[in-house]
């Protein structure tokens, strides 16, 4: 794919949706970094079920770290694995109090450094946020990067790699929002919804479904 097609995509994909942000639900870096660590394997609206009476009574790390395993697997019992979470959540607030002053870190190292926190969890918080424009690449924008040959690789890193590469940079705060969503509710899985695509003839997707 030309840049000048990229462009021509990124631009509609702004247009329709100006100030795209994630699904997960949180008012502070803490509670989204705890909503993005319970979202593996998980719907963002089965994470929001569980948070939102879990932040009610915890949205900081002490409060959180109060609250100790048992307690947090009490409100997060219906999300997929969450005896792991439950631990990851609590080590990972012991971290922030005792290291941190509480606070969540804007450092890609320290942030990777958690239980449970990995490259595409640290890209998400420092994304959405502090601003950064860092691209977390999950399965729907693996999926849209390469169907549309926007940024085709044959890897999770070799799509980020190529997407920061080709991206110009007034697009690379929103783009992952863009196309996360493009992945869920209309490049889908099983049948992408080509005929109700807004990029439909700039996709350069060899199968394309008229739906």
């Amino acid at each position: 794919m030309n840049q000048q097609k990229r462009v021509a995509i990124l631009e509609r994909l702004r247009a329709a949706n100006p100030h795209p942000t994630t699904e997960l639900n949180f008012s502070n870096p803490f509670e989204l970094l705890i909503a993005v660590l319970l979202s593996a394997q998980a719907t963002d609206v089965g994470v929001n079920k569980a948070t939102g009476p879990l932040f009610k009574v915890a949205n900081n790390p002490a409060d959180m770290l109060a609250l100790g395993v048992d307690g947090v697997k009490h409100y997060i019992k219906t999300i997929g694995l969450f005896n792991t979470k439950a631990e990851n959540v609590i080590k990972t607030c012991r971290i922030l109090v005792e290291v941190h002053g509480g606070e969540v870190p804007e450092n890609r190292e320290a942030l990777e450094a958690l239980p449970g926190v990995g490259r595409k969890t640290a890209n998400v918080v420092l994304n959405t946020a502090f601003g950064w424009p860092t691209i977390a690449v999950d399965t729907h924008i693996f999926r849209v990067s390469n169907r549309t040959k926007l940024a085709p690789g044959k890897t999770v890193d070799a799509v980020e790699k190529r997407l920061l590469k080709v991206v110009p940079a007034e697009f690379k705060v929103d783009v992952h929002h863009w196309l996360i969503l493009h992945g869920r509710y209309t490049c889908i899985a099983r049948k992408p919804r080509c005929g109700s695509c807004l990029i439909e003839d700039l996709c350069e997707f060899k199968d394309k479904v008229d739906l």
